[in-house]
């Protein structure tokens, strides 16, 4: 793609749009995302022109975040967003606020009813004036910086404000509101700001270690036995995967992993102990009661991180290292998570400590459904294990919320070098469409998105996005037909199911492949055919659809339902031994 420079003007002047555009692609962003409309046209006219960067129209705002934020976690440079005034930018709200919660890097460009009409009955008017409500209000919340540009040559100076308050710690959306004249006012080049590129030397950092707290924590470290870490996203974020490695080379160490983060360890070394949390595995708490201390490594700890820990955590040390403090008890290390690995590790003896045997994340086997299972079901272990088949080593993986999430973080193993993302920030669903085409676009890698059929209904048009840019991903639809998490939790926790959640049969592959005759679309009868229909996704250069039809009764990897099926499973054994008994 070739680039243009700013259309200029008398005087060297150039619109603000050619100049935001520009000052993007010197900044390394390749692709803006987003729906266009009236307010942001010129934005959108301007990318265009410029070259650099390439446009991608969405279908939904929501999913442009996504894409944005999929961009951002794959690429670990700044996710561009840019949406129209009114709705357009109200759907970007629940994207923004799973970037902020995950410390995702995005910015958004929203555009605005231009200046002279705000306050006099402006069409989609957030002003704030003559009683209309104020964008800035909205936005504040879910981001790290929030700015309206009244005065045209204001953007030399917000828009790199904007880029480096979105990169630095912790992460997060930066929003700049556009007015519609404002994009189009003619402004002399302003002097060159030190834009960060993502990752790089200029990229802001947090306050320089306190080495008498390095000194303190690497002696913790050492007079320690055995060590558990666990590790979270910021180790992906803060690109420290080889720091944690060395780390838990010199130390020893057993490594689990918060559900977020299960690409940021390799997950088939000896010392990988598993996933964390309630959709994980028990070898981690079993580890923590016989480690001296525990580690956490680039995540507080959040509650689906530590579920069913909690009672171990408070009887073993704990030592944070990262740039936010953890929600547990414990000793904290902040600033930059990168330099505070080195820092740590190069207080320790540099040759490598043996790690203590232990049982391994042995994934759990699923219990069965409540009632028997619907025939020409697919039991959601098998199909996992046919994607763990067929998924490439260099694939990015996106999964979505619900009993597919819980599942594939239990059962799946991280491909080895690639993302595994699982926003669970605010755990929104149907999240992974636009990720994964995001992060397709942003690396032209495989992609792969698990979702359930409740995700896909919400933001599953995206397909036609993928379609549209030719995007390497491959949708894979666990179909229950149903919300089976809400389903599961009405049965377990409010005593009987309603029915609300179970859903009438719908199949997705036929509904898809009518739509979008191009599109490779497979109904998957069993597991070979969805390991088969994998493979040939893997060979194509475009997306790719496959569909699976699950049982909603079968019960996830996931720790609120545990204690019911321990009860379902003591229940069978016994009536076995009483058939035994009797024969």
């Amino acid at each position: 793609m070739t680039t243009m420079a700013p259309e200029a003007g008398a005087g060297g002047t150039v619109r603000v749009v050619d100049y935001l555009a520009g000052e993007l692609a010197r900044a390394g962003v390749t692709h803006v995302f987003g729906v266009g409309g009236a307010n942001i046209e010129d934005l959108y006219d301007a990318v265009h022109r410029g070259g650099a960067v390439r446009g991608v129209v969405a279908k939904h705002e929501f999913s442009a975040v996504t894409m944005a934020d999929g961009y951002a976690r794959t690429t670990r440079r700044v996710g561009v967003v840019a949406a129209t005034s009114g709705g357009g930018a109200m759907n970007l709200v629940p994207g923004l606020a799973e970037a902020y919660a995950s410390r995702v890097p995005v910015l958004a460009l929203v555009g605005q009813p231009p200046t002279g009409q705000e306050g006099i009955g402006a069409f989609q008017d957030s002003s704030g004036r003559s009683g209309t409500f104020d964008a800035r209000e909205v936005f504040a919340p879910v981001s790290r910086f929030c700015a309206r540009v009244e005065d045209p040559d204001s953007i030399g100076e917000l828009l790199p404000r904007a880029v480096a308050a979105a990169q630095s710690d912790p992460r997060g959306p930066a929003v700049l509101l556009l007015p519609k004249d404002v994009q189009q006012a003619r402004i002399q080049v302003p002097a060159r700001r030190a834009v960060p590129a993502p990752g790089g030397p200029a990229t802001a950092r947090a306050a320089r270690l306190d080495t008498t707290a390095v000194a303190a924590v690497s002696d913790a470290l050492r007079g320690a036995g055995h060590v558990l870490v666990i590790a979270g996203e910021d180790v992906a974020a803060a690109d420290a995967r080889e720091e944690l490695a060395e780390l838990a080379r010199c130390l020893g160490a057993w490594v689990a992993v918060t559900p977020d983060a299960k690409d940021v360890f390799d997950n088939r070394d000896p010392r990988f102990a598993g996933v964390a949390g309630v959709m994980g595995h028990a070898n981690v708490e079993d580890c923590l009661r016989r480690a001296d201390l525990c580690l956490l490594v680039g995540t507080r700890l959040p509650l689906l991180a530590r579920g069913g820990l909690d009672e171990a955590l408070a009887a073993t040390d704990v030592v944070c290292l990262g740039p936010e403090p953890p929600f547990v008890a414990g000793t904290a290390l902040g600033g930059n998570l990168r330099d505070a690995l080195r820092a740590v590790t190069a207080r320790l003896p540099s040759h490598t400590r043996p790690c203590p045997p232990h049982a391994g994340p042995l994934p759990t086997p699923l219990p069965g459904p409540l009632v028997q299972a619907r025939e020409g079901t697919v039991p959601q272990a098998q199909a996992v294990a046919a994607v763990e088949a067929a998924l490439p080593q260099d694939a990015h993986v996106f999964v979505d919320a619900g009993n597919t999430g819980a599942g594939a973080v239990h059962l799946l193993p991280a491909p080895r070098h690639g993302r595994f993302v699982v926003a669970v920030g605010m755990g929104g669903m149907g999240y992974t469409f636009g990720a994964g085409i995001g992060a397709a676009l942003a690396t032209g890698r495989r992609t792969y998105v698990l979702a359930g059929d409740g995700a896909f209904f919400m933001h599953g048009m995206e397909v036609h996005t993928a379609v549209e840019y030719d995007a390497p991903v491959t949708f894979v639809i666990f179909n229950n037909n149903a919300h089976a998490m809400c389903a599961l939790r009405e049965e377990f926790l409010q005593g009987g199911g309603r029915g609300d959640d179970l859903f009438s049969r719908t199949d997705l592959a036929a509904g898809v492949a009518a739509a979008f005759p191009s599109l490779d679309a497979t109904a998957a009868a069993d597991a070979a055919e969805l390991r088969a229909a994998l493979l040939r996704g893997n060979a194509g250069g475009g997306p790719a659809f496959v569909a699976v039809e699950c049982d909603p009764r079968e019960i996830p990897p996931f720790l609120p339902f545990q204690s019911f099926t321990e009860a379902a499973e003591s229940k069978e054994s016994s009536d076995e031994r009483a058939v035994v008994h009797v024969g």
